[in-house]
């Protein structure tokens, strides 16, 4: 059967048409799904610029915070009277900011006391803009107490310049007023010039500012006392934290038992200025929270997350724990998260601090904890003095002579000297001794310097001795009964200086003591220097 032209066209171009409609409809419906995931897309954008825009309305809030602690506290200290004699502190109210959700958050009994956040300055200068601010939290402790022996160590040949530029707060975390009071005084009486300069500040917590703290859950075989005691430590770092936080451009964590090497700050500026990358803790310990450096722009941001689980690890877990949320994929295995946190944790070494406490804050724990990278200590330093007979009043303890120290082989360690009492160096030849330099003290027993000691000299001319007998000083020096010239005074456990040359040649060197002293002496260094050495 034939078809006509007519039937033939329009068929085919109907069959044409198909696949041509077919595949409109395919691309319509493909730019539907198109369209839905750009939608999703823009949708997630808009979602990730609000959370931003959230984001820098927080930061500014903590900012606007932190400003205003900063401005309060100021305040309160200029309201503030300073512990003298029996005078006690006075405080004065003052509204608190009330952009502290996050605080509230996590600390919500914080909500019924205003001044909660705001410490107790005891003293302090308001030191701000230093380089520096090391923090100290300090407990009562059941036997012996080294928070002293800390300070002492800290302060150990610390140059008047290196004073200017950093700030010690002692953190006294204990709301018995009675005993902040006595620790405050203790530290006044040892250490006046660095307490007057503002090197020193001392701060305690109001009571309110701590939680209940009787009911928590023991986590990891720990017992209620030492969950308890985890626990309050975090809240002490956070709180010594943020006060430290406007002072200074680094902050750096410390204990109340431990020793300092005597040129840790320098070190830990020189470590700190070698680093390239974006670094957030630099540790100058292995052990626990000990040596830990900050800066302190990242302390908000690092208090906060402590303040989350405060209640559920240590310290030095916690710390942990954020560099893995900061920089750890889940994805990928564990020696890639380390690999990476070390990037944020820089390990320096040796290490500047030991730890030489015994008996824990936490009551009947006894740690002997040790920083075998801190290596062996100096407790003396050598020099090739001339010749001489040494001889001394003093009671020396065991094998510490005070030959081993003027020969460099050891330190010279007596019981507590009495006014009256001597140390002394004849030569065995008449000198010309241009310099001398005393140090008391070291490393391990900071605190065992030699206080009210003049130095003194005594001319070989037998002339010019009894003319100082008779006339009672010299060259502008006060003269002894038995013709010594005293020519300088131990500061801080350092005498040094150079000596008149119109005094001629010396016979003899004496440490002549003045009072009585609470503490032992330790001569760890002795320099006599003549032309000759």
């Amino acid at each position: 059967m034939r078809l006509r032209l007519g039937q033939v066209l329009p068929a085919l171009c109907l069959g044409a048409a198909f696949p041509l409609l077919w595949y409109a409809v395919w691309q319509a419906s493909r730019g539907d799904d198109l369209d839905m995931n750009q939608d999703q897309l823009l949708k997630l954008q808009q979602r990730l610029l609000n959370a931003e825009e959230e984001n820098k309305k927080r930061s500014q809030e903590l900012s606007s915070v932190l400003d205003e602690m900063k401005h309060i506290v100021a305040r309160r200290m200029n309201m503030t009277e300073n512990y003298t004699g029996d005078k006690k502190q006075k405080t004065f109210p003052r509204k608190l900011p009330m952009h502290l959700t996050n605080v509230y958050y996590y600390l919500p009994h914080l909500e019924k006391y205003e001044d909660a956040i705001f410490p107790n300055v005891i003293f302090g200068q308001q030191r701000t803009g230093v380089s520096l601010v090391m923090g100290i939290p300090t407990v009562k402790r059941e036997k012996q107490n080294y928070l002293i022996d800390t300070l002492h160590s800290l302060l150990y040949q610390l140059s008047e310049e290196q004073k200017k530029d950093c700030i010690i707060i002692i953190f006294i975390a204990e709301v018995d007023a009675e005993y902040v009071k006595s620790v405050a005084e203790s530290v006044k009486t040892s250490f006046p010039r660095e307490v007057q300069s503002g090197v020193l500040e001392v701060i305690s917590p109001p009571a309110s500012y701590y939680p209940d703290l009787s009911n928590l859950k023991k986590t990891f075989g720990d017992s209620e006392d030492r969950v308890r005691w985890r626990s309050k430590q975090n809240l002490d770092y956070s709180f010594l934290m943020l006060y430290a936080q406007p002072k200074g451009t680094f902050y750096l964590q410390l204990e109340d038992d431990i020793i300092a090497k005597p040129d840790f700050i320098e070190s830990i500026k020189s470590f700190a200025a070698q680093q390239s990358q974006d670094w957030m803790v630099l540790e100058f310990s292995q052990l626990g929270f000990i040596g830990k450096l900050f800066k302190s722009e990242d302390l908000p941001f690092i208090v906060e997350f402590f303040l989350m689980f405060y209640k559920d690890k240590p310290i030095d877990w916690l710390i942990d724990h954020l560099l893995w949320v900061k920089v750890c994929n889940p994805e990928k295995d564990a020696a890639q998260c380390e690999m990476e946190k070390s990037k944020l944790r820089i390990r320096a070494k040796p290490s500047l601090f030991q730890h030489m406490g015994i008996y824990s804050s936490l009551a009947g724990k006894i740690q002997n904890l040790k920083d075998k990278d801190f290596g062996k200590n100096q407790l003396h330093k050598a020099h090739n003095n001339p010749p001489a007979k040494v001889d001394t009043s003093l009671r020396i303890y065991q094998q510490y002579t005070l030959e081993k120290v003027y020969k460099g082989q050891d330190c010279f360690w007596a019981s507590a000297p009495v006014a009256g009492d001597y140390i002394r160096f004849t030569f065995l030849n008449p000198l010309e001794v241009e310099k001398y330099l005393f140090k008391s003290g070291n490393m391990e027993h900071p605190g065992d310097k030699l206080f009210n000691t003049t130095v003194e000299v005594l001319p070989a001319d037998e002339t010019l001795r009894k003319e100082l007998v008779a006339n009672g000083s010299k060259f502008n020096y006060p003269a002894t009964k038995d013709g010594y010239l005293k020519i300088g005074a131990f500061e801080n456990g350092i005498a040094e200086g150079s000596i008149n040359q119109a005094i001629g040649k010396i016979q003899a060197i004496r440490l002549s003591v003045s009072s009585d002293s609470p503490v032992w002496a330790i001569l760890s260094e002795v320099f006599i220097k003549t032309s000759e050495n």
